[in-house]
């Protein structure tokens, strides 16, 4: 099979419009119709992947898909690697936490910042430095919690009015 350049414009911009399997079924196709030493040709004039072709000819073959698994990738929470994060962090805050004074809102307040609360769970459960996530990692499970940083509120005294002033004439 002769590709052209209107026709290798065509596969390449039809592979881009796709995603996953169904992109790896279409290279597997196209490099069916290519014939022997189409997967080489492919790589070459057409810029595709030789593995993602390979993927396409097992996936095409089998009659199976392969599952990508996306969300599986990347980095892991806190609280997978130290199980119990969550529990500690909830042990030192709680006794620091009240609720909103004008009860408007569910919030608990804390007195105590993320940096404080890191540095507790040091002191308190024995982590380690290096173990610890940062203290924003630590201000943003407190907020996922339902803790809300905030300075505690100190009951003010009303203002109390100035007494009456007599006014004094002087032409009396």
């Amino acid at each position: 099979m002769e590709l052209t350049e209107d026709l290798k414009g065509l596969l390449i911009a039809t592979a881009k419009e796709l995603s996953g399997s169904v992109r790896r079924l279409f290279m597997a196709r196209t490099v069916k119709a290519l014939g022997s030493g189409g997967a080489s040709r492919a790589e070459q004039e057409l810029g595709w992947n030789r593995k993602t072709i390979r993927k396409g000819m097992h996936e095409l073959e089998s009659g199976m898909t392969c599952v990508d698994a996306f969300s599986s990738r990347g980095r892991k929470r806190a609280e997978d690697h130290l199980l119990n994060l969550l529990a500690d962090i909830r042990t030192i805050v709680d006794g620091q936490s009240q609720t909103d004074p004008q009860f408007k809102t569910n919030r608990l307040y804390t007195r105590l910042t993320a940096a404080e609360v890191r540095r507790q769970l040091i002191e308190k459960f024995g982590y380690t430095d290096e173990e610890l996530p940062t203290a924003t990692t630590i201000g943003t499970k407190l907020n996922e919690m339902g803790y809300h940083p905030m300075r505690v509120a100190k009951s003010k005294p009303k203002k109390r009015s100035q007494p009456l002033m007599r006014v004094y004439r002087a032409d009396k």
